[in-house]
């Protein structure tokens, strides 16, 4: 049990992040619309890069089917929000609930799996864990603003929003944690490098298809910039470890 507090506190500091978020979207709404596609093209940069110069590498050496795992993680991240934003929207109660809820409960799903990534990657090394936690914990900010104004567009009070966005978005991580931690710590190293390679797949999804999009649709300038930032620090702590 000795990375379980170093485990648990990433995925704490996750949950706090996002509840700053939540926390700057209502007390100061301007700043965070005007700088949330800079956060999260950053942390797009970062997961991108540890995923492919580090945590795949990583999941490799320790397990030769790798690739397939890392195919199924990417895949099947990508399937389950398909699946979730799928709603007809023919009427306008189905709209709200495509608009908001939906959206909602995926990212509450992917939150958990967040939880379950931090507990993989520090169990493969403290490194590794570090390296996957700072891309991670970068996107939560931006995510906790999202999920609130996705909660609000659709309809709710801004009391229900706020407390929805904190169990979708916030509090979901940690309880992935703790749901995962006492199944994955005694695990093989060939079982953990399946395991590491789902997650290296999920963390890819999340830079390039879930966060890339969102700072492109956004149409910010100097996006870019940020973006290269965020890839620029991931190779420096890599290259550093090397």
């Amino acid at each position: 049990m000795e990375t379980f507090p170093v485990v648990f506190l990433a995925s704490s500091l996750a949950c706090l992040v996002t509840v700053i978020g939540i926390y700057v979207i209502n007390r100061y709404a301007k700043w965070g619309h005007r700088n949330a596609a800079f956060f999260m093209s950053f942390a797009a940069g970062v997961l991108i890069s540890v995923t492919l110069l580090h945590v795949m590498p990583e999941a490799y050496a320790m397990n030769q089917q790798a690739p397939i795992y890392i195919l199924i993680g990417f895949m099947g991240l990508y399937m389950v929000n398909r699946f979730l934003s799928s709603a007809d929207n023919d009427t306008q109660e189905r709209e709200m609930l495509s608009i908001g809820i939906i959206p909602t409960i995926g990212i509450g799903i992917h939150s958990f799996i967040d939880g379950v990534i931090y507990t993989v990657t520090f169990n493969v090394s403290v490194f590794t864990g570090i390296l996957a936690a700072i891309g991670m914990v970068l996107h939560e900010f931006p995510e906790g603003i999202v999920t609130f104004l996705l909660l609000e567009k659709s309809g709710l009070s801004k009391r229900k929003a706020i407390i929805w966005s904190l169990l979708a978005a916030a509090v979901s991580t940690p309880l992935g944690t703790l749901v995962s931690y006492p199944f994955i710590s005694d695990l093989e190293e060939n079982v953990l490098g399946i395991l590491l390679s789902l997650s290296a797949g999920a963390l890819l999804y999340v830079g390039a298809t879930h966060l890339l999009p969102l700072v492109q649709n956004e149409q910010k300038k100097h996006t870019l910039i940020s973006l290269i930032i965020g890839i620029i620090v991931a190779v420096i702590i890599v290259i550093s470890k090397g």
